[in-house]
């Protein structure tokens, strides 16, 4: 069996840590196979985590249609100089079913290109 970190270890911060969480619109995330539940990896009660992502992604303009669901990055897809973890990030996302735009929360800002421009903390 290959070894992976205990899932509850995923999300190791309490919901109010969503409220500092940089935030971001993106134009498009297609390919959802790779998203997870966020019930698998939070021991207790889900939903103050939920609530507070709904709060902030609606926020940002999202419609409330869509999962919430969980999107990882590896730490290799990071510049060094981030220092991320080796177990990577777990981002909240959620799909806007009507046109398709993507919501993202992330417990750093991310250093990628697409998001210089349109961070909306």
């Amino acid at each position: 069996m290959a070894y992976s970190i205990p899932k509850s270890k995923v999300i190791p911060y309490a919901p109010e840590a969503l409220s500092s969480f940089s935030a971001y619109g993106f134009e498009w995330i297609d390919n959802l196979h790779f998203l997870a539940d966020p019930s698998e990896f939070v021991d207790g009660d889900l939903a103050p985590y939920i609530a507070i992502v709904k709060e902030r992604f609606l926020e940002l303009g999202w419609e409330g249609d869509g999962d919430v669901q969980l999107l990882w990055l590896p730490p290799f897809v990071f510049p060094l100089q981030l220092r991320i973890p080796p177990e990577g990030l777990a981002l909240w996302h959620v799909k806007q079913e009507e046109d398709g735009v993507s919501f993202i929360l992330s417990p750093i800002e991310l250093p990628f290109e697409e998001f210089q421009h349109g961070h909306a903390a």
